[in-house]
Order: structure tokens, then sequence, then C-alpha cells
């Protein structure tokens, strides 16, 4: 096996140890008594339905600790189904078309590109608390993490001192040719780029970067931040400043920097419409909303939505803040279009 991949084995093993224990941690930190989240008469109505069927593209060793926490507090069973965003997405299409509803809440990036039918308006008391570009316009989805993006790197193959402060300035970074990547879905963050160098300017420094530096594309934003923190690329063009914070958590040599312009979205939660247990997914989801849930995202590396949640580190928001923020909801219709031209660019087959 290739040092490089056994390495990336060894750091994903090392991850979900560290990431256990952290989320272990949290729980037995959890505070009861910060429990506003439980609205005594949702509570009671959920609790008479017994239970809540999440769908959710977090991983296990996050989320099911943290469910635990709503579980034993409640005395209501989630069932968690846990799978990539583009399956969620297709399982509950599928679910719509054939009137099957097996879902109560979804909690993942793309809640916002779900059709308008299929997402409940809703008035959870924990949203006041949230900041506000991620409580949408029209209380159909809630954000309970901010996915910020900037770039990576291996603290082992670059030093700080020489990173470059501006996209331009990675154009003449001729010695990571060949060592520089990206996710294959960084859609979002393109549409930053445009937005901030103008479409015309934008789209020709991408071009140019692609061409200059033979960026590498890769599937997946955890696999892209375990690969430059395995060594295997130098440096992400760009990723979720989460992942890198999760692998640094992890011990790995790797961090990020802030540059502009910093694309952020969210990690929502939605309810069914539909929802076989109604009054237990608005609870679930006032719960992940809520001090006690954001405070325990924390610890594994997730940036809270709340200004009264401290993140981890407790400075990553004001290095972010540094730099230009764009906030971006994207469409359905928006993120096809976007995709395309994105692989277009990225010569992404």
């Amino acid at each position: 096996m290739a040092k490089g991949l056994f390495f990336k084995h060894l750091l994903r093993a090392g991850a979900a140890i560290i990431l256990g224990a952290i989320a272990q941690g949290a729980l037995a930190q959890s505070d009861p008594a910060d429990r506003s989240w439980m609205d005594p008469a949702l509570l009671s109505a959920a609790k008479a339905e017994g239970q809540v069927t999440v769908y959710s593209s977090t991983n296990e060793q996050e989320a099911l600790p943290l469910w635990k926490i709503f579980e034993e507090a409640t005395g209501v069973k989630v069932n968690y189904v846990r799978a990539a965003d583009a399956q969620l997405m297709g399982r509950i299409a599928i679910e719509a078309r054939t009137g099957q509803q097996s879902w109560d809440m979804i909690n993942t990036p793309t809640a916002n590109q779900l059709p308008d039918n299929l997402m409940l308006p809703f008035d959870p008391p924990e949203a006041k608390h949230i900041m506000a570009s991620a409580r949408d316009s029209k209380r159909q989805w809630y954000g309970v993490y901010a996915n910020y993006n900037s770039p990576a790197y291996n603290t082992n193959l670059v030093k700080a001192e020489d990173l470059p402060k501006t996209y331009e300035e990675f154009l003449t970074k001729k010695e990571w040719v060949g060592r520089v990547a990206i996710e294959g879905t960084d859609n979002e963050w393109m549409n930053a780029i445009f937005a901030h160098y103008g479409e015309a300017k934008g789209r020709k420094l991408l071009e140019d970067l692609v061409s200059t530096l033979k960026i590498t594309v890769l599937d997946g934003h955890l696999a892209a931040a375990r690969a430059v923190a395995a060594g295997e690329y130098a440096v992400a063009l760009n990723n979720y400043t989460m992942l890198t914070n999760n692998m640094t958590l992890s011990g790995a040599p790797t961090a990020f920097w802030a540059m502009e312009p910093v694309a952020l979205f969210f990690g929502q939660v939605a309810v069914n419409p539909k929802a076989p247990h109604p009054k237990a997914a608005q609870l679930a989801a006032n719960f992940m909303l809520s001090k006690e849930a954001q405070t325990f995202a924390a610890k594994t590396g997730r940036i809270p939505t709340r200004p009264d949640v401290t993140p981890n580190p407790p400075d990553v928001v004001a290095r972010l803040e540094k730099a230009k923020i764009l906030p971006y909801a994207l469409s359905g219709d928006q993120v096809k279009a976007s995709q395309k031209l994105f692989d277009e660019i990225f010569k992404k087959r």
C-alpha cells in the first residue's frame, strides 16, 4: 500500500476514534438544565407519537450521540437514516411520487433545494437565536451549522508564510502543479468567485488556475479533507472549513486559511409537511437549533449558527470574517446550471 494511502486509512480510523471520544465527552457534559427547546405542549404531542425518522448526511460518529441526548431528554425514539445528500434527495423524490412518506425531518446542506411543497413552513422557537442569514424567508428551513468555504493545506508540505493571499496569487505557485485538489461539487464557491470578481473575470481566473496548476477534481468533501491531511495533495483550492477543522482536531497536519471570497451556506433542517410524526419532527428540529445541540456539534468542529455558542477552535469565525463572506442558498435549478458550468471549467467528466 502506498504511504499516502496507508496514512489516509490510519487517519480515517484515528479521526473516527477521536471524534467518537469528543462526542461521548460532549454527551456527558450536556446540561439538562438548559432545555428551553423542550416546549411542553410540543413535547407532550411528540411523546404521544413516540418516534421520529431523521434523514441526514451527518456521519454516525457525530449524529448518534447527539440524538441519544434527544432520546433521553424526550423519550422519543429516533430512527436515524444516514446517506449522501444526493441519495437523500432522490429517496425523498421517490417517496413523494409514490405517496409513501417515511421521513419526518431532514438535516442536510441541500434541504433548501427540495420543492416548496415538500417543506413545511413552521416557526421553531429556537430559530430566533440563530444568525439572520440562517433563517429561510419562507420559514421552510433553518441553518443548524454554518458551512464556510476556505482553502486548506498540509502543514508538513506548505509553510504558512508561503500561502497566497489572493486566488490570483495561486497562479504564481508553480511548485504546486499537480498538487492542488478541489471537490467536484463546489458550485457555491464558484458562484462566490463570480460575484467577487465579476463572472467574466472570475471564469477566466478559474480556467487559468485549472490549466496552470493541473488541479485534480475529487469526489467528496471529506475525502478531499483527508487527502490533503494525508499529504496526497499539498493544497485544496477550496473545501468546507468544518471538515478541515475535523482533521485538525484528529491531530492531522492540516489547516485552513481565509481568503476572499468566503462562500457560506448552511447545514439545514426542514420538516416534511406530510410527516408521519409531525410534532416529533418539529421538536427534533427545534432541538437541533438549540444551544445544547449546537454546543455539542461545535465540539466536533462544526461551526454553530448561534452567536451564543463558542465554536471550536474559538477564533475560527473571527478568522473567516476577516474576509468577505457571501451567503448562498441556491435552488435545485440554480445548482444544476452552476454544476454544469463548474464541470466545464474544471474539465470534470
